[in-house]
């Protein structure tokens, strides 16, 4: 989404509106499934689940009353994937992200309708509103507070809607943030350094407190490592644009010091300054228990947590900032996937047979189906461009051209757009590579932006289309590719595999 001065209304029904859940399995998606399939109101064009489990028996989320359900799979790649394998999977307009721990209200499905109905075009999200249940006997706990945080906090993905042309303009979500955490804002902020604005709607869900552990307070310490890429990213002021407050980590670092001045000092013979700096930290942590323990229930079982748990937290604390510091020293702007591959059809997906037209020599390059599969699977939308001058030539028939490439989407398919040029050299068409117009009229057929587009072939006159029409080209050569042309790509792959891979790993 590009910066604009325009502010005029979009008319948005819910059926142009997907909800996408990202899920690991937890007995809370019954709870949510069970609610959206109650709730009054038009139902949306689709719920996509996504199922982030590595393995396991498939999800069973049919009941009556839901809207058209899929489920994709990820493998186990974290919820920002999972998030970005959910929208690219959806086609509709505006997406919906809710976790599958929440529950909507029941007029849900009618407030979604309302909050998107009318919005401006600048405005690329709309977050709804979260109120988090404590108990009403007794003080919440530390990590029941915690949570409750998340009724105040700003563009979380519990509940928060956006355009899909938002996302395809930033990438999505940056699969660099591992885990539940942070992921959220950097997108938000992303989204926002584009010109457009994310507002607040009426709709509401409940985030029920989940059981946990005693040591989860431990665990999200590694949240630590993830502060450091935000800033890395959107510099120092981050904090105050995410609407994140800096919490006790100079605190942290503060008594860490002192525990390794102890041991240190200790260790070179000066006990009274040990003793000393012993004492800071014991000042400094038993501080840090009181202030979690004060405002609960101050039970057995949450005092002995709080003891032990704020003894280990600001050590831990400390070492996943410094981890987070070393792994990133230096990042760049996270790009995402393409939204569009497109591939040379000769010798690029199957093997060149000059002016083909019998369906039987389609006979696909090593590797060609596992690489293809691979962009769909991270809901990649992929397509052909194949100039076939044969046509003009009276060599071949338009016929056999399209039996070709029936035998093609046999193969390798389906594709979601396949263009051909029938016309020869001499014709001067616009859809002739290395001219743009078979690259320009797959972007267009599938809404994609060219820039998000990338072209994969063995020629120089692919690569040279993609630059004309705004994409990327990536060369892949063959024994029958011209040196110059070879040494004239800007990006090249020895493989039709490395040049997926590349694609996959963010080099495009």
């Amino acid at each position: 989404m590009g910066r604009t001065g325009q502010h005029a209304t979009v008319q948005v029904g819910i059926e142009q509106c997907a909800v996408v859940v990202p899920t690991v399995g937890r007995p809370s998606l019954g709870v949510l499934l069970d609610a959206l399939a109650e709730a009054r109101g038009p139902r949306p064009a689709e719920l996509v689940l996504v199922d982030d489990r590595p393995s396991g028996a498939p999800l069973e989320p049919e009941r009556p009353g839901l809207p058209p359900v899929r489920v994709v799979r990820t493998g186990g790649g974290g919820p920002a994937r999972a998030r970005n394998l959910g929208w690219r999977t959806a086609r509709a307009e505006w997406i919906a992200f809710l976790d599958d721990d929440v529950v909507p209200d029941p007029d849900w499905y009618d407030r979604l309708a309302e909050d998107l109905a009318g919005l401006p075009a600048d405005v690329a999200g709309s977050q709804g509103r979260v109120r988090v249940p404590l108990p009403a006997d007794r003080r919440p706990t530390d990590w029941e507070r915690g949570t409750a945080g998340l009724a105040t906090s700003s563009w979380i993905t519990a509940d928060l809607a956006y355009r899909r042309s938002a996302l395809a303009a930033v990438g999505g979500f940056d699969e660099r943030f591992p885990r539940a955490f942070r992921e959220d804002s950097d997108l938000a902020l992303r989204v926002m350094d584009t010109g457009a604005r994310l507002v607040r709607g009426q709709r509401w869900i409940t985030h029920p407190v989940r059981p946990v552990d005693r040591w989860v307070s431990v665990r999200v310490q590694a949240g630590n490592a993830d502060d450091v890429l935000m800033r890395r990213l959107h510099g120092r002021d981050w904090r105050e644009r995410a609407d994140a407050p800096l919490g006790r980590r100079p605190q942290h670092t503060a008594v860490t010091a002192a525990a390794v001045a102890a041991a240190g000092l200790a260790a070179a013979g000066r006990p009274r300054a040990a003793l000393a700096a012993a004492a800071a930290w014991v000042a400094g942590t038993a501080e840090f228990a009181w202030a979690r323990i004060a405002p609960g229930p101050r039970d057995r079982a949450e005092v002995a947590t709080m003891a032990l748990t704020s003894a280990l937290i600001p050590p831990l604390a400390t070492w996943h900032w410094l981890r987070g510091a070393v792994r990133h020293r230096r990042v760049r702007p996270w790009r995402g996937l393409p939204d569009l591959v497109l591939f040379d059809r000769d010798g690029t997906l199957v093997r060149d047979y000059p002016y083909n037209g019998d369906p039987a020599f389609v006979e696909p390059v090593p590797g060609a189906r596992e690489a293809v599969d691979a962009l769909r699977s991270r809901g990649v939308r992929v397509g052909v461009v194949s100039n076939q001058s044969g046509v003009a030539r009276g060599l071949i028939t338009r016929a056999q051209v399209d039996a070709c490439m029936a035998r093609l989407d046999e193969l390798l398919g389906p594709f979601d757009t396949v263009q051909v040029c029938p016309h020869g050299p001499e014709d001067a068409c616009a859809c002739r590579k290395p001219a743009p117009g078979m690259v320009k009229a797959a972007c267009a057929e599938l809404d994609v932006d060219p820039a998000r587009c990338v072209v994969i072939g063995d020629i120089g006159a692919d690569v040279e289309a993609a630059a004309a029409a705004g994409a990327t080209g990536i060369l892949v050569p063959t024994p029958v590719t011209r040196k110059a042309e070879v040494a004239a790509a800007p990006r090249r792959a020895d493989t039709l595999t490395a040049a997926v891979d590349d694609v996959l790993a963010g080099a495009w």
